[in-house]
This record gives structure tokens, sequence and C-alpha cells, in this order.
């Protein structure tokens, strides 16, 4: 009885682990040229395919009713504040470990850029690449929950 106790606690542990190496849950967002506390973006999966959308404002400056006026897709003229900013992510063909094929909308300039999510620090932290060419840039989010 006592062995079959502490094996199902490993198991739950294990799965805790696993489930935690997915960038699926709510993140910190932090500026990565200022490195202000900007927003939360909520990270779901549907079946399969990861998107993401603002949940929170954090940065003070921020404005609630904010629309993307720099937008050239559908999104152009619609609220910064729960619009889907990640979009079409999947699981990596050659590396599980990572979320990519997708995009990620820069709601301040309009622009969108090939996406790349990868869980880091045991699933604390998220790595966001953004793509243009063969010209990148990273930000680090922080898991909320």
């Amino acid at each position: 009885m006592h062995r079959a106790l502490i094996c199902s606690a490993l198991v739950l542990a294990a799965g805790t682990a696993v489930a935690q190496m997915t960038p699926v849950g709510l993140w910190k967002t932090i500026d990565d040229e200022t490195k202000k506390e900007k927003s939360l973006v909520r990270v779901v999966d549907n079946g399969g395919v990861v998107t993401g959308r603002i949940e929170k404002f954090l940065d003070p400056d921020s404005k609630p009713d904010a629309v993307c006026d720099k937008c050239s897709d559908d999104r152009k003229g619609k609220p910064i504040l729960g619009m889907t900013i990640l979009r079409n992510l999947k699981p990596g063909e050659d590396d599980k470990t990572v979320w990519e094929g997708g995009d990620v909308l820069d709601p301040n300039n309009g622009k969108i850029y090939r996406a790349r999510l990868k869980p880091v620090n045991n699933g604390k932290e998220l790595q966001l690449r953004g793509y243009l060419g063969p010209f990148y840039r990273t930000q680090t989010w922080i898991r909320v929950e």
C-alpha cells in the first residue's frame, strides 16, 4: 500500500512537470527593450494549436481603450485588450519542446512576426522569439499560473 502511494505521488509530480513545460497558461510579458512589465497574456491550446490573447495591461501608461490603429489585418481598429496576439503555433516537428509555425503581433507597431515559443527554466519562463526574415527579437515572459 505504501509503495503504491509513493508511485502515485511520483506519477502526479511527473505529470505536473510535463504540463509546466508547455506554453499553456497565464504569462506576464516583459518588454525586451525597456524591461518593464507590459501585460498578462493567456495562452491556450485549441486542439493542438496554441493561441494567446492579452488579458490585462500591467503598464500604468497603457490606455484600457486603446485600439490597434497600425494593424493591417483583421485586427485593425480593434481593442488591444482582449486581442489575440499569438496565432497558429504547433509543437515543433523536430523539437517537441518548441511551438512554431504561427505568428505574433506587436500591437504597438502593427507588425506580424513568425513566432516560436519555448518554455525554459522548468516551465517558469517562456521565450518568445519573433522573426522578420533572418532577424529576430526575443522576449522572456514569466509564468503567473
